[in-house]
């Protein structure tokens, strides 16, 4: 088994965490919200054992890497900064790269704006979305009027208090209402109705999360907040607002999609689900695991190995 090693690197004016294993080609995996590199450890050593360099960072504002005060230090030009600073910073002239959640859309820029640098991509649990006739409030006031949209929460001053006040309580909530494990009636709902009564819901711990496992991200967001990466939400209009020229753009590399069948993001991202083989006209292969939810590669870690695993090899 090839051991994971952590050390910093410095990128894009910042200093970053990685977690890493293994050499040969390389392959980034980008984590999502609230996650940190751990949500990759099932995949760095079966990288690393198929011949890969496997490295994944803590992202801009995560666990152990710097976290710029400014939340426009967080727009999708910083973020896919730092990812191919990172591989420049590997040496690298061509890699490969994965993400899930946010990870996904960090990736999917990453391979729109540096073809030349990242030769083939791997999105987990959120579909490539192309940029939309308008910006991401607009959207949600046009799709949910008069509710309100997960993501107008996250945005709100109030989320960091909300997060902070009962750090594991917070992360095993998300991790196990969004996860295949959930009971249908405790399944996370990404659009509130204020008239409606609140939900109560009793989180469990589901099979594939040990006491190890949220201890150690608990104490990952006890040292590090939440700022960082609800800021990634806080840029999503100005984001927006700096890249018309992204307007109708595809991702032409060979790419991979896996998600679960339970997984909520596919029920308010259907276009873009639907649509994945005609934005993304190199798309190898669409995979839906069924049972499993928004943690994807967390849930099934041998399927998502397997298919992850597959897929690169076939790009050599």
């Amino acid at each position: 088994m090839h051991a994971i090693q952590h050390r910093d690197i410095h990128t894009n004016g910042i200093r970053m965490h990685i977690a890493e294993a293994g050499s040969g080609p390389l392959v980034i995996l980008c984590h999502g919200f609230p996650e940190s590199w751990y949500a990759w450890r099932h995949q760095l050593a079966a990288l690393a054992e198929a011949g890969f360099h496997a490295v994944a960072p803590d992202m801009r504002g995560y666990g152990q890497t710097e976290q710029p005060a400014a939340v426009e230090a967080y727009d999708i030009f910083q973020l896919t900064g730092d990812i191919a600073g990172l591989a420049h910073a590997l040496h690298a002239d061509r890699a490969a790269i994965a993400g899930h959640d946010w990870g996904a859309v960090v990736a999917a820029h990453c391979a729109l704006f540096r073809a030349d640098l990242f030769h083939s991509l791997a999105l987990v649990s959120v579909p490539y979305q192309p940029r939309r006739a308008v910006n991401q409030t607009t959207w949600e006031q046009q799709t949910y009027p008069g509710k309100v949209f997960y993501q107008a929460i996250f945005r709100s001053p109030q989320s960091e208090p909300y997060f902070m006040s009962d750090i594991r309580g917070r992360l095993l909530a998300g991790l196990y209402t969004l996860s295949g494990d959930a009971a249908p009636d405790d399944r996370w709902n990404p659009v509130i109705d204020p008239a409606s009564p609140p939900r109560h819901v009793t989180p469990k711990m589901p099979p594939w999360l040990s006491e190890d496992d949220l201890s150690y991200l608990t104490t990952e967001y006890t040292h590090a907040g939440f700022t960082g990466g609800l800021n990634y939400y806080r840029n999503m209009d100005r984001n927006w607002t700096l890249t018309p020229f992204l307007d109708r753009a595809k991702i032409v590399q060979p790419s991979l999609f896996i998600a679960g069948g339970r997984d909520p993001v596919l029920t308010f991202l259907p276009e873009a689900y639907r649509d994945l083989a005609i934005n993304i006209p190199n798309l190898k292969a669409n995979i839906l695991i069924p049972d499993a939810g928004h943690w994807t590669q967390q849930e099934r870690p041998a399927e998502v190995n397997h298919h992850l695993v597959s897929f690169l090899q076939s790009q050599l």
